[in-house]
């Protein structure tokens, strides 16, 4: 994918000569983090491109009959990220990838307190990066509402935790936590799966 954060950068937060190959490119992902479009897109026409992308996470995590439907403004994200009958085998599939490529990056690296480190760099460069650009989002169409603000940057950030997991694990792009973040990459917001319906703003 084109201007990839998985290309990583030479811009390096840690020691890389020191660290394990899949965590020095965790480093370099880390860096990455404040140059990705957060939330530039949300409420505009859904792409062709996007489309694909989030047919391909579909497809990847489970669920490829689901029909991709966009929230249009700031009042329908909120109504589908906080509706109560979200999808629950949506969940525990993402907690299913998130728990195996926690193994996996662990037994690749022999060494769980380094890839923690490493993971936890993550977040918090995510989370520096992600919430002002939430809020800049949000004020473009007149919100102000702090917890729907907060609720974008943990989910963003969530991303960022998820597509590193995949970094860590040294699985390809085509895994559904990679194919996730590249919908944040292009600045949308993917809301969640709703019965059968993937709800994206």
């Amino acid at each position: 994918m084109d201007d990839s954060p998985f290309d990583e950068d030479d811009d390096e937060t840690l020691a890389l000569d020191d660290l394990p190959p899949t965590l020095a490119a965790l480093s370099r992902f880390a860096s990455t983090l404040h140059h990705v479009s957060w939330f530039a897109a949300v409420g505009e026409r859904l792409s062709d491109a996007e489309r694909a992308d989030a047919a391909g996470y579909l497809l990847a995590l489970g669920f490829p009959e689901c029909d991709i439907v966009p929230a249009m403004d700031w009042e329908e994200a909120e109504a589908a990220a906080r509706n109560p009958d979200w999808n629950t085998a949506w969940w525990e599939a993402e907690e299913q990838l998130r728990a195996g490529l926690s193994a996996q990056a662990v037994e690749i690296t022999g060494d769980e307190e380094a890839v923690l480190v490493a993971l936890t760099n993550v977040t918090s460069k995510a989370s520096d990066a992600v919430h002002g650009a939430a809020a800049v989002a949000a004020s473009r169409f007149g919100v102000a509402d702090q917890s729907l603000i907060r609720a974008a940057a943990g989910a963003a950030t969530q991303a960022a935790y998820q597509a590193a997991l995949v970094i860590a694990a040294a699985e390809d792009e085509d895994h559904a936590f990679a194919q996730k973040f590249q919908l944040f990459q292009a600045g949308r917001w993917p809301l969640g799966i709703t019965g059968g319906t993937f709800s994206i703003f």
